[in-house]
């Protein structure tokens, strides 16, 4: 686990479209994807400038339904030098899907992203950090489909758990060990708080999501920060959602491009397998 404090942290990206919400149903069901209006392109493609701009190499976890749809961006990530795991294919929860829908869903998103020209998927993040409690038999099944890296669970209330390891680590199945690599998070008010995505980093100014960063390097551990390409557009389309989705998808993000600019600057960044932090199997 030990790293030096001058260690590359680790940036990422959920590649979705903005209408990919876990557990809504309406406006914004599977069956209406096709027709609502498409910024995957724009949002990443100004994601992949910045990213060209600060010269930072990210890990982009692709939802499979978009490297379907999109193959030539998945091929400018690519070519871009990034790295390419799988978001799931239709972006459900793991532990909605059950271990059966599960690899399957697993081995779509593998197809379409082996389409798209990604040589070899290793690497896996689930919806909503959905491999949690209620769904560690699926680390098993990314073990036995080739994944050796999963960066899904959470350590904080609600979408995991507080005692989740806060860095990167193996865990053991009994098809082999996989490396687990959680999100920043920060103790505030007596709460663990997501610093490291979401809603926590959108809120956080630069220079507290930079001390957060220092404190966990100076611990030995690498940060892992994640973004989404719809969180770098400053006004995207708008829908009803139950009010702690909608906090969670639309609070702050004007500004943020420039925000996240700031921090990838400050501190050094690279992908998942550039991160001497981060053991492999």
């Amino acid at each position: 686990m030990a790293v030096p404090v001058d260690t590359r942290n680790v940036f990422t990206v959920d590649l979705e479209e903005w209408f990919h919400v876990c557990g809504v149903d309406g406006a914004l069901a599977a069956a209406n994807w096709d027709r609502l209006p498409a910024r995957v392109e724009q949002t990443t493609l100004a994601l992949l400038d910045l990213l060209d701009a600060i010269q930072v190499r990210a890990t982009f976890f692709v939802v499979g339904w978009v490297g379907d749809r999109y193959p030539r961006l998945i091929e400018a990530v690519l070519a871009a030098g990034h790295e390419v795991g799988s978001h799931g294919y239709q972006h459900a929860r793991v532990y909605d899907l059950g271990p059966g829908a599960f690899r399957e869903d697993l081995r779509a998103s593998i197809r379409a992203l082996a389409a798209a020209g990604v040589a070899r998927v290793t690497m896996f993040r689930a919806p909503e950090w959905s491999v949690n409690d209620r769904s560690l038999w699926a680390l098993q099944i990314l073990v036995e489909e080739g994944v050796k890296v999963d960066a899904s669970m959470a350590p904080t209330r609600i979408v995991g758990a507080v005692t989740n390891p806060r860095h990167p680590h193996l865990r053991h199945t009994p098809a082999g060990p996989i490396t687990e690599v959680p999100p920043l998070v920060v103790d505030r008010f007596g709460q663990v708080m997501p610093m490291g995505w979401g809603w926590g980093l959108r809120m956080s100014s630069p220079r507290r999501v930079l001390r957060a960063i220092d404190a966990v390097n100076r611990a030995g551990v690498a940060a892992v920060l994640t973004v989404h390409p719809w969180e770098l557009d400053p006004n995207p389309p708008r829908v009803r959602l139950p009010a702690r989705l909608h906090f969670a998808h639309y609070f702050r993000l004007s500004g943020f491009r420039e925000r996240l600019r700031d921090i990838l600057r400050a501190a050094p960044f690279g992908c998942i397998g550039d991160t001497a932090g981060v053991p492999i199997p």
